[in-house]
C-alpha cells in the first residue's frame, strides 16, 4: 500500500553536533527547528550529558533539544533524559526496533531511528521492511553507512531509494548548502514528510559551527520549499 502523502510546504531542519554555546544560539537565531547533541564518546562532537542539558538550556521555546546515542545502555540515556527536558532520543547504532519502543516507553520520549544505507549497494537496502521493523519510530533518519558510525559526510544516492515509504523521513549524510535543495528535490514524495539533518556541512572544524554555511544551509532549504518546480 502507497503511503497516504501529503503536501508540505516547510522542510523542518535539524542541526546536529553542538559543543558551544554560541552555535547553539546562532542556529536558534536562524530558525533550526531541532539542534542535536552528540552523546556518544568516540565522535569527536561529543559532548557529556551535563554539557548537554548547559547547552539545552538555551534553546528557545518550540526548538527542540535531540539526543543522539549509538548502542547506549538505559541507564545512560535515562539520565540524560532526566538532564535535558523536552529531547527527543535519537538512536544511531545497531538498536533493534524493541530497545527502541522500550527506551520510549521507560523515559516517555519519542524517538529516531536511524537507517544506515550502505554507500555502494544503496538498491540493496530494504528501507520499506525497516520502516516496518521500526514503525514506533517518530522518524526515520536516512544515513550513510561508513566505516563507525555517523554517515562521515558522504552521501549515498538518494534517487535509489523506494518511492513509496510509509513514516516521516529526515535525510541526513554529507547534506551541504549546495546539495540540500538536490536532496528535497529527489526525496520529499518519497515518505509522510522530509526533514532534514545537517552537521558537517556547516562547520569550519569537527564540532564547530560556521555561521555563514548555516545561514547558507537555511537559505538554500527555505528556496527549495519556494521553488514550485521542484
Amino acid at each position: 500500500m502507497n503511503a497516504p502523502f501529503q503536501t508540505q510546504h516547510r522542510t523542518r531542519i535539524k542541526m546536529c553536533g553542538f559543543t558551544r554555546e554560541a552555535d547553539v544560539l546562532a542556529a536558534c537565531a536562524l530558525g533550526a527547528d531541532a539542534i542535536g547533541f552528540v552523546l556518544y564518546p568516540p565522535s569527536p562532537r561529543n559532548v557529556s550529558i551535563e554539557r548537554a542539558a548547559e547547552l539545552a538550556h538555551l534553546l528557545p521555546a518550540f526548538a527542540t533539544p535531540v539526543l543522539l546515542f549509538v548502542n547506549e545502555t538505559p541507564e545512560r540515556i535515562e539520565a540524560a533524559c532526566a538532564a535535558v527536558s523536552g529531547a527527543l532520543l535519537q538512536f544511531h547504532g545497531d538498536e533493534p526496533p524493541e530497545f527502541c519502543e522500550a527506551m520510549s516507553q521507560r523515559t516517555g520520549r519519542p524517538h529516531l531511528k536511524a537507517a544506515r544505507i550502505p554507500l555502494s549497494e544503496v538498491a540493496d537496502f530494504d528501507l520499506l521492511e525497516f520502516a516496518l521493523l521500526h514503525q514506533q519510530a517518530q522518524a526515520l533518519l536516512l544515513d550513510a553507512h561508513v566505516d563507525g558510525y555517523g554517515g562521515g559526510g558522504k552521501t549515498f544516492n538518494w534517487s535509489l531509494l523506494p518511492p513509496n515509504v510509509n513514516a516521516h523521513l529526515v535525510l541526513s549524510g554529507g547534506l551541504t548548502p549546495a546539495n540540500v535543495a538536490d536532496g528535497i528535490r529527489t526525496l520529499r514524495s518519497h515518505g509522510l514528510s522530509l526533514a532534514v539533518d545537517v552537521s558537517s556541512g556547516i562547520e569550519a572544524g569537527k564540532g564547530l559551527k560556521d555561521v555563514t554555511k548555516m545561514q547558507q544551509f537555511v537559505q538554500a532549504v527555505r528556496t527549495a520549499d519556494n521553488d514550485h518546480s521542484l
